[in-house]
């Protein structure tokens, strides 16, 4: 079925489309039409969706009806719009593109991009002969139908000691395996937050996250992550004021910021969420990757004295995103409801990735060793490009996770994706880690490629921008990442 978008819900979206730098700007109406494209590129706006009626969205937008007319037309000439006399009109797929591994519409001809959307490593040197292993271990699981809903004993043990490295004790049966993080997050919700509940989420936060939650109808709310951090006062406020049925963090290197959260906060956090009957989902991905050598604080689920503190976790960040293994901490009695819960939607994780991630498990130290090492030359590279290129910039150093936040030096981040795309480089643009179209002035950055590719990034970045402000003649070309 075709979903319908009304007025106010595009204009939302579009927030300051017409307010792009430059000496001699785009007509409006080539502004909306590349503003749409925008949307559809960084995936906040999805195919077979019916746009509002000309009148509809002029008034949201305050624009002339002729202007939106112009803007469909534009759109429909690059094929990202169809309409039809009597039903409107929806967005499409212009020919010769397809989907991304990333979710998002790119040509299939794209060699020379450099994508700076995916937040991901490449898998490790280990990863090859782990498997062949991994399949030797294979033939004492085959007498069995295969089906284990909360994951074999082997890995949920291995899961298991990696939190009791960590300060957590856990047993076993504490821990679900799942098919990814997003998989253990979507099983979590579906269990804890009924149709229209409230949730607090932090500003801005990992894409998918607010996806799954729009899934559920949540009535989502959120409080702000910076260059300084959590606001302390803001984040238990909002707990308090707001009394939401869950609350969604991720403390270790948040996405996008890199931010690491404090044991204070993290043991205030905790209390306030259970004196107000909050259920906290602590989203752990990138807790096994600290950069900067210094003491970590312990998890979140330490200060839990209810066993109202779900841990979520997996293998993507640290290890490979191939490998589809994820997991689920939490008290025994819920990872039981989780798993009757599973059965109903994907039955269990494929044994043989289990017996893979066991064995990558094993080998932690010298793994994870080697991705924190590469991932601090990468970080290093690109901070130091960023200062040469683009000084006007502002950013805090993470110390640790893969991805850094620019602070822009306008709201342009929607502008800047979409000029940097005529480029060859696949931006996330900021608006796409909050709601409602805000972040214009932000940039997720991950150094998750080698230290030659992001500074080549960053030159063809800093390119984009200098256009942005100097481009003689208005260039709407056809972007190469389309959705």
């Amino acid at each position: 079925m075709t979903s319908a978008m009304r007025g106010t819900q595009l204009a939302r979206l579009l927030g300051q489309w017409h307010a792009l730098p430059g000496r001699r700007r785009s007509p409006d109406y080539a502004a909306l039409a590349g503003a749409v494209r925008g949307l559809l590129s960084d995936g906040r706006l999805a195919l077979g969706v019916r746009l509002p009626a000309e009148r509809e969205l002029a008034e949201s937008l305050a624009v002339s009806r002729t202007t939106v007319s112009a803007a469909y037309r534009r759109l429909r000439d690059s094929g990202h719009l169809t309409s039809r006399r009597g039903a409107g009109s929806w967005t499409t797929l212009p020919a010769g593109h397809r989907v991304a591994s990333s979710g998002l519409w790119t040509p299939a001809d794209d060699l020379n991009l450099i994508d700076l959307g995916c937040a991901a490593l490449a898998a490790p040197p280990q990863l090859p002969d782990v498997v062949r292993a991994a399949a030797d271990d294979l033939p004492r699981y085959l007498g069995g139908a295969g089906y284990h809903p909360v994951g074999i004993g082997e890995l949920r043990e291995a899961v298991a000691a990696g939190y009791d490295a960590r300060g957590l004790p856990t047993h076993p049966d504490q821990i679900m395996i799942t098919n990814g993080t997003q998989h253990a997050l979507d099983l979590v919700l579906r269990l804890l937050v009924p149709a229209g509940a409230g949730v607090l989420v932090e500003s801005p936060t990992y894409p998918n996250a607010l996806a799954a939650l729009a899934a559920r109808r949540a009535r989502i709310a959120t409080h702000g992550v910076d260059a300084g951090g959590w606001d302390d006062e803001l984040l238990l406020g909002s707990l308090r004021q707001g009394r939401p049925s869950l609350a969604y963090v991720i403390p270790e290197f948040q996405n996008p910021t890199g931010q690491l959260m404090s044991a204070d906060l993290r043991e205030r956090l905790v209390v306030a969420a259970q004196a107000v009957g909050t259920d906290l989902v602590v989203d752990e991905s990138f807790a096994d990757l600290a950069l900067d050598g210094g003491p970590m604080p312990p998890p979140v689920a330490v200060f839990d004295r209810r066993s109202r503190v779900v841990s979520i976790g997996g293998m993507s960040k640290p290890y490979w995103g191939g490998l589809r293994i994820g997991w689920v901490r939490a008290s025994a009695p819920l990872v039981q409801r989780l798993a009757a819960l599973r059965v109903g939607v994907d039955m269990a994780s494929p044994v043989l990735e289990q017996l893979v991630a066991v064995r990558l498990l094993a080998q932690a130290d010298v793994i994870v060793g080697a991705r924190r090492r590469e991932l601090t030359a990468r970080r290093d590279a690109l901070a130091a490009a960023l200062r040469q290129c683009l000084p006007e910039w502002s950013f805090a150093m993470p110390a640790g996770g893969v991805t850094l936040w620019a602070e822009l030096d306008g709201p342009i981040s929607s502008a800047l994706a979409r000029a940097a795309e005529r480029l060859g480089v696949r931006l996330a643009p900021g608006p796409r880690f909050g709601l409602d179209g805000t972040l214009e002035r932000f940039l997720r950055l991950p150094f998750t490629l080698a230290p030659a590719e992001l500074e080549e990034a960053v030159r063809r970045i800093a390119a984009a921008r200098y256009d942005l402000d100097y481009v003689t003649e208005p260039r709407w070309a056809t972007p190469q990442v389309i959705a």
